[in-house]
């Protein structure tokens, strides 16, 4: 049994190996792309929202990047690929960033590497909006006070909830320039990774606290909704594609969704086109197509590789009178002699 899953973890390792070995073009576009594709071999117990939870990956990522496996029960000695790479949203590379559609957020520290965290947001009806504000203030074991349509939908709410085990906030928030909206973690880490708050965003409790202590308050937050994320990595261009909404709700009620063959938007397509800029004849259209429906939420290369440079031509024979002959060389004995030696 160790042997076999010492396989299994060794094969896949080759499989990211042999991806990161891919050829490199001379100009070498690069810097949107962090992280790297992990795999997570499973035990007898595992369940892949345990996996989500200790991996700060959404449960329905997870899903997307492995359709078809039962969440509860996957089986022990199955690989699972963890889609912990991502391309950067396009906008602004500063402060908070966080991507509606793909369920992420995104810190861009001053002086540090960028980091991804995942997320829960508003369900349908109570969007989290789009848009700019910044960090106006940071509570520790936060008071909950919930609104009034909160207690209108639940009417035996308190009117204020305090800290401890039953504060949907969690023991961490950080308040947003937008009243009501927080970005907070949660006493139900289950719940990070989906579209069912009221329009906060939930982080995982571990998550939530570390950038809690990171981020100062008059952060900028940037919200976007961007399902198709292009950008470049070493010389080549990726494409990121994510499960719509309504794949989404899929994913929860069946562990996989139905692609849609013929809804390839055209405004993605002039996407790639305008990130592919002078390298458009490179674009692998029939990958990028494959992508756009199969949305695994994992960054894919769609450009070929560089060609190799051409042989260089047979230089073309002299035109001018050849140089004459050099005189043969005479090898002359230590003795001064001419000889055999």
């Amino acid at each position: 049994m160790l042997a076999r899953r010492s396989l299994l973890l060794g094969l896949a390792a080759l499989g990211l190996a042999a991806r990161a070995r891919a050829p490199v073009a001379q100009d070498r576009r690069t810097g949107d792309l962090i992280g790297a594709l992990r795999w997570h071999l499973t035990e007898h117990a595992d369940t892949l929202l345990d996996i989500a939870v200790a991996n700060d990956v959404g449960i329905l990522a997870i899903s997307a990047a492995n359709p078809g496996v039962d969440p509860w029960i996957p089986g022990a000695d199955r690989l699972i690929l963890l889609p912990k790479a991502h391309l950067l949203p396009e906008g602004p590379r500063e402060g908070i960033v966080i991507n509606k559609a793909e369920l992420g957020l995104y810190w861009f520290p001053r002086g540090g590497p960028v980091r991804r965290h995942a997320i829960g947001v508003g369900r349908e009806g109570f969007d989290t909006p789009v848009g700019e504000t910044r960090v106006v203030r940071k509570q520790k074991d936060p008071t909950w006070y919930p609104t009034a349509s909160t207690r209108a939908d639940r009417p035996e709410l308190p009117p204020v909830v305090p800290p401890g085990p039953d504060n949907p906030l969690g023991r961490h928030a950080l308040y947003l320039g937008w009243p009501t909206y927080l970005i907070h973690g949660t006493n139900k880490p289950y719940g990070v990774g989906r579209r069912v708050s009221r329009g906060c965003i939930r982080m995982y409790p571990a998550a939530v606290e570390r950038l809690f202590e990171e981020v100062p308050i008059g952060t900028r937050v940037t919200v976007v909704e961007q399902q198709v994320k292009v950008g470049w990595h070493e010389g080549e261009l990726y494409l990121e594609a994510h499960p719509d909404f309504g794949q989404l709700e899929e994913l929860e009620e069946t562990y996989a969704f139905t692609p849609r063959p013929g809804a390839i938007d055209e405004a993605v397509l002039a996407l790639v086109r305008r990130r592919a800029a002078s390298e458009i004849d490179r674009v692998d259209w029939d990958l990028v197509e494959a992508e756009l429906v199969a949305r695994r939420g994992i960054p894919v290369r769609v450009t070929r590789p560089v060609a190799p440079l051409e042989e260089p031509l047979e230089p073309e024979p002299p035109t001018a009178e050849p140089a004459p002959a050099p005189e043969p060389l005479v090898v002359v004995p230590p003795s001064g002699l001419p000889g055999l030696y």
